[in-house]
């Protein structure tokens, strides 16, 4: 299997780094291949701008980015530092994003690279989304460490759920380009926990990747084009079942959604 990992944290020092460090170890060692973009090492720039698509632009008089992306994947005028990032991904079964959560989401970034990776045409494009996404087949996850305890993620914890907090990232990149998403593995706090502690969070995380790749971790569930009607609505008769909609057409309250739900970190 061929993996990219995705590590963006500016320190190598870091724990963040540290479970990077060990995931190849872990990959490698079961005879895996892996690629790591370390995107600050990189100085990956996060803009995405006109000087991602060269002269041959779709209209040089105004800059619609998702035609410019579309137009320059059909023509293959990409530039290269985009061009690069898109065949390690294209080649990849896995892919791992290791990241600090910082203000309730990825380093900006790491999100400057999902933007100008992820290009229309390229990640998606017109009737390819979700199951029929451009990466299905592609498994993800997340790896992330925290400056707080899990109890302030937990559903009554006053940084709200963790799988709410990460539904953006989960449903909204992965999920929509066609990815199986498993569940994320945390390293709660880890600059303020034990040497101990630290240790049995990297080798949680030799376990839970050993796991995925024996397909012994149930993905993350996300409702088919089927269970939405044609205003993209789950229909009246379907209950939510991914932990962060619910259907008050059937019934169904966001508490009942949410206990119904097997989604746990």
């Amino acid at each position: 299997m061929k993996v990219l990992i995705v590590f963006a944290h500016p320190e190598p020092k870091s724990f963040s780094a540290a479970l990077k460090d060990i995931a190849v170890k872990k990959l490698e060692s079961l005879g895996h291949e892996v690629n790591v973009s370390d995107l600050y090492k990189m100085a990956w720039s996060p803009a995405l701008s006109e000087k991602d698509f060269g002269e041959d632009r779709a209209n040089p008089e105004y800059l619609d980015l998702s035609a410019e992306q579309e137009n320059a994947h059909a023509k293959g005028s990409i530039c290269d530092a985009v061009r690069l990032e898109q065949a390690k991904l294209s080649e990849a079964d896995l892919v791992l994003f290791h990241f600090p959560v910082w203000w309730f989401s990825m380093p900006a970034i790491l999100k400057g690279w999902v933007d100008r990776v992820f290009s229309r045409g390229y990640a998606y494009s017109t009737g390819k989304k979700y199951e029929t996404g451009h990466f299905k087949g592609k498994k993800a996850m997340l790896c992330i460490t925290t400056g707080t305890a899990s109890t302030l993620y937990e559903p009554n914890g006053i940084d709200g759920d963790l799988m709410h907090v990460l539904w953006p990232i989960h449903n909204g990149m992965l999920g929509y380009t066609g990815f199986t998403v498993y569940p994320p593995y945390a390293a709660w706090m880890p600059a303020r926990v034990s040497e101990e502690d630290r240790a049995q969070y990297l080798e949680g995380y030799g376990n839970r990747l050993q796991d995925v790749l024996n397909e012994n971790v149930e993905p993350l569930f996300f409702h088919p084009w089927s269970d939405y009607d044609q205003t993209q609505r789950l229909k009246p008769e379907v209950k939510a079942k991914s932990g962060v909609q619910w259907n008050p057409a059937v019934g169904q309250s966001f508490e009942e959604a949410a206990q119904e739900s097997s989604m746990k970190v």
